[in-house]
């Protein structure tokens, strides 16, 4: 039989720093204090930690953060890239780690000063990367411009309006005013509101386009086994998938047949094969969130609806509580906070330990993403 990752894992442990666009404290003191406070929901001494996962964006590194918090002996170690993209991975990484014996104890941490720090594309003393080389001098010098352009094409084809994409805005704003650690908990937003915003990007308004943040998350990963004598009910990691397509060219795909099918469609398949159930069984989704469009995306490459569909899908309040599929329910990187989608993961395992502010009734299994458009990552989650 061939091995499998299937529940052999577990989330037991969460952890997050206050979001705020300006904290004082610096993105080791801020990944620390999400580290400690994860490991203190498990109920496990940082001694134990032998295993960590991070972002190759992530500017504190594992040996500082080791030292920092008390670990261990450490033997695992990795680092995903592709930004957003790395969020499920590291989860991913960590659970094959510990599946197979390499760890005991990991811990996933993503810190950033985004609200208050540099933006990573502003940084012109270094050569751009090859896929920057045929972009940025045309004048897609940020994420927003090229997944701008994305979304024109996509409305172009298949009929969306802005419309469809304030329903996805609305929604996560909607969840962000249930949550009080989110930023945007106490900013209701209006259509008229979305409707007469400036323009980032044409077709993208302000309201589609992610928060600035400063603020940490964490969380702690251990054997299933392991799992049933933690402090919390455990999380089971179902299933994982990275996703990078043949021919891919960072978020505009120029090089594909189809630039509108991206990375989810590769991860999905990859993501389902190895579960027990299918997108009809998902009860609520994380789905990755830095700009509106990337949702439609998503709902089509995680096999929600037809190619062409993710615009419709959203109709009729699809995406709100009581909606046939519930989204970023503490708000997403709209609303509660952007840290290139850590949140994500920790609302996933709120939804199903029960505790969530925006709770879906009876929640049992979760589908949470990172990035679509950039290589790409997912987690199945169960309760």
């Amino acid at each position: 039989m061939a091995a499998t990752l299937k529940d052999a894992t577990a989330i037991v442990g969460i952890g997050q720093t206050p979001f705020a666009r300006h904290l004082a404290e610096s993105e080791k003191e801020l990944a620390c204090r999400a580290v400690l406070a994860a490991l203190g929901d498990a109920g496990i001494a940082p001694a134990e930690v032998d295993a960590f996962a991070s972002y190759t964006m992530e500017e504190t590194d594992e040996v500082e953060v080791a030292k920092a918090v008390g670990a261990g002996d450490v033997t695992f170690f990795s680092k995903v890239g592709y930004g957003g993209g790395g969020s499920c991975a590291t989860v991913g990484h960590l659970a094959a780690a510990v599946a197979t014996g390499q760890a005991t104890v990991g811990v996933a941490w993503r810190s950033r000063k985004r609200g208050s720090g540099p933006r990573p594309w502003t940084n012109t003393a270094v050569q751009l990367p090859t896929p920057g080389q045929w972009t940025r001098p045309f004048g897609l010098l940020r994420p927003a411009d090229e997944i701008a352009m994305l979304a024109r094409r996509y409305m172009h084809d298949h009929g969306a309006t802005r419309d469809h994409l304030f329903n996805v805005a609305m929604a996560c704003r909607n969840r962000a005013n249930e949550n009080p650690a989110a930023i945007m908990y106490d900013r209701p937003l209006t259509r008229e509101m979305y409707m007469t915003s400036r323009m980032i990007s044409e077709p993208l308004c302000l309201f589609d386009n992610c928060l600035e943040t400063d603020g940490a998350l964490a969380c702690v990963i251990v054997s299933a086994e392991r799992a049933r004598d933690c402090r919390q009910r455990p999380v089971y990691v179902h299933s994982v998938a990275q996703g990078l397509p043949a021919q891919h060219h960072g978020m505009v795909n120029y090089w594909n047949d189809d630039p509108l099918t991206g990375p989810a469609w590769t991860a999905a398949r990859h993501l389902w094969k190895h579960a027990d159930f299918g997108p009809q069984d998902v009860d609520v989704a994380q789905i990755y969130d830095a700009f509106t469009p990337l949702i439609l995306l998503s709902l089509e490459g995680y096999g929600f609806c037809a190619r062409g569909e993710g615009a419709a899908y959203t109709e009729g309040g699809a995406l709100e509580t009581g909606g046939r599929l519930p989204i970023n329910t503490g708000g997403g990187g709209l609303s509660e906070a952007y840290v290139h989608g850590f949140n994500l993961i920790t609302e996933g395992v709120k939804q199903l330990r029960g505790t969530s502010t925006a709770q879906v009734p009876g929640a049992a299994t979760c589908l949470v993403t990172a990035g679509e458009g950039v290589p790409t990552s997912a987690l199945l989650l169960r309760a």
